[in-house]
């Protein structure tokens, strides 16, 4: 298969005709399925992707991204800078929640409150933010501590609340779900959207169907729409080529050709700028699932070169993902603002004994033991790849001892909790797209900066790597307008984890989805899937 994975980040592809608008007549029931169930219906409970785009179709953010990816008016119809540190965001005016209650700036200063607040997955947003404002109640102001020109951009996947909603179902917080919490908004929603909550059977159904009073003009055809976990890709396609289900989302490889041979079904094909990285407890003194006592490998860079230069990337192209991926060695896939292609560049793979020889001089010289945490409903064939790094880790003496589970045990288990605590991890795979911004900013921000509950960066480290020298340059990136100089900045950054293996990235990630062909959809490049610009004949 032949994917153009550096064509521009805006590509879309779009199914059958175009999105006009269609008379209700028409409308249909759209069912789909995914490997893993949406983790909440609260849009702050963890910033992940799949949970972002679904719950967006019922809570609308402040401005939106269109079928480029590009930002545009939703609940706010103007936004800038008044100067340096403060933004603004003038309300659209007449909205209203599903219930009938009025939105004003009540409702947005309560909402980016509790993003910010005590249980919320997307503190990392708020990092540049020092005060949150009404001026009246179709206007709030922002005051940041420091310039901050990415900020509307950051805030585009962060949907609105209903503060007299949240108020009367004591779901003022989001309930944290890396401590298994609930509450009210974890099963039950009201927003602004262009859908409604009908019924939430979580791991079974969640259905939605139409907001009659949504401000802006339907394209959709859709009267219901039904979403089915599905963990069985077998099931999956079956369930798709029968017309169980319109359509599934995140195809795996092995059932791409399969699809394709099929008349009645098209399959979309694009490049994600999800990046698929591993990552290595590097803060403890002591791994918490390994047979070393008393010191920590991974504090080693030995010990990472000696783990990143045994991990055949190509190999998992071919046999795991079927040529479906773009091996890489940046935490930043190409199309991303701050990517820089020259210095994608894996370091050679080592022989075994070159390997062990690392080992042996970082004090290992029998290697040693450790378990790694994995999802296997979240990522292309995230289980596979994790047993392929499992087998190659095996040659240089290192045993691993792989738990999988699906994401909603998984991230409970290796994300920091919501105080800045250290998720129960040793060596985990993770995913991480940016986008919030698409700017490498948010990867330094978010996955590479020292974890610092106080700051909010850091907060998706997991592995706790931390180096002060590319803290100050993350700093000042976010800050700088210059592009010449921030650029210089980005290199040095990008420079200085790459030379000390901080992360071990393996690849760019293809996004494949399947659709009966009476469907009409849109794929953005971020795997967003907003249901506004479905249409079935």
């Amino acid at each position: 298969m032949n994917f153009s994975f550096r064509r521009s980040l805006a590509m879309t592809a779009v199914f059958c005709a175009g999105l006009a608008a269609v008379s209700i007549a028409d409308a249909k029931t759209f069912k789909w399925a995914n490997a893993g169930d949406v983790s909440s219906m609260d849009p702050y409970a963890r910033q992940e992707t799949f949970l972002l785009t679904f719950t967006q179709n019922i809570y609308d953010p402040l401005v939106r991204r269109d079928k480029d990816l590009k930002l545009e008016a939703a609940l706010a119809v103007k936004w800038g800078q008044a100067d340096k540190t403060t933004w603004f965001f003038d309300l659209r005016p007449g909205v209203k929640f599903s219930d009938g209650t009025p939105f004003t700036a009540d409702d947005v200063v309560f909402s980016l409150n509790r993003a910010n607040g005590p249980g919320s997955n997307m503190g990392s947003n708020f990092s540049s933010v020092k005060e949150i404002k009404k001026v009246n109640d179709l206007r709030v102001e922002v005051i940041t501590k420091y310039p901050d020109p990415l900020l509307a951009d950051k805030w585009a996947a962060l949907g609105m609340m209903s503060k007299a909603w949240a108020e009367k179902n004591n779901a003022l917080n989001s309930a944290d779900m890396t401590k298994k919490e609930e509450n009210f908004a974890t099963r039950n929603a009201v927003g602004t959207g262009p859908f409604m909550l009908k019924e939430r059977k979580a791991d079974e159904k969640t259905v939605l169907v139409p907001n009659p009073g949504w401000w802006d003009t339907p394209t959709h055809n859709l009267t219901e729409v039904i979403f089915t976990p599905v963990a069985n890709p077998a099931t999956r396609v079956a369930a798709l080529k029968a017309g169980d289900i319109d359509m599934m989302y995140e195809v795996p490889p092995a059932d791409t050709d399969t699809l394709k041979k099929d008349p009645n079904i098209n399959v979309l094909e694009s490049p994600e700028i999800r990046i698929v990285y591993l990552g290595m407890d590097q803060e403890r003194a002591e791994l918490l699932e390994s047979n070393v006592k008393g010191k920590n490998p991974f504090k080693d860079k030995r010990v990472r070169e000696a783990i990143h230069r045994s991990i055949d990337v190509d190999a998992i192209r071919r046999t795991v993902m079927r040529g479906q991926s773009f091996p890489t060695d940046l935490m930043v896939a190409p199309g991303i603002n701050g990517y820089m292609k020259d210095l994608d560049k894996r370091a050679p793979l080592l022989k075994p004994e070159e390997a062990k020889t690392l080992l042996a001089d970082a004090g290992y010289p029998e290697g040693f033991e450790l378990g790694m945490d994995c999802p296997n409903d979240r990522y292309v064939n995230d289980e596979k790849i994790c047993q392929a790094v499992v087998a190659m880790l095996a040659k240089i003496g290192i045993k691993v001892n792989l738990r999988a589970q699906t994401r909603n045990l998984y991230f409970a288990k290796i994300l920091r909790k919501g105080d800045g605590k250290q998720g129960d991890t040793s060596f985990y795979m993770l995913g991480w797209s940016p986008g919030g911004t698409y700017d490498v900013h948010n990867v330094f921000e978010a996955l590479i900066q020292t974890p610092n509950a106080t700051t909010k960066k850091g907060l998706f480290n997991a592995g706790g790597y931390s180096n002060a020298q590319i803290d100050k340059l993350a700093d000042a990136m976010e800050q700088e307008t210059d592009k010449t100089k921030r650029d210089v900045m980005i290199r040095e950054a990008t420079k200085l984890y790459v030379d000390d293996f901080a992360y071990i990235p393996l690849h760019q990630q293809a996004l494949i989805w399947a659709a009966r062909k009476n469907v009409s959809l849109v794929q953005p490049a971020d795997n967003s899937f907003p249901l506004r610009f479905v249409t079935i004949k």
